[in-house]
């Protein structure tokens, strides 16, 4: 074995076993889908909302309905 590789090894055993070795990766996948599906309601419900003010605004213009 390298000596570089058994120093690197050895402290990261030191790390974990006195517990300061962080393996905290953030959220799970199940909190992140749940954030996703959220934003994806929120951004139909806005394009929702544009369009039908859109289609007001076209069907309240002069000559609406007129080809």
């Amino acid at each position: 074995m390298h000596p570089h590789r058994f120093a690197a090894t050895w402290t990261i055993c030191r790390l974990h076993v006195r517990g300061k070795l962080n393996n905290d990766r953030g959220e799970g996948p199940v909190s992140t889908s749940i954030i996703v599906a959220g934003l994806a309601i929120l951004a139909a419900a806005v394009v929702a909302w544009a369009v039908t003010k859109a289609n007001g605004y076209m069907a309240s213009a002069p000559g609406a309905g007129n080809p």
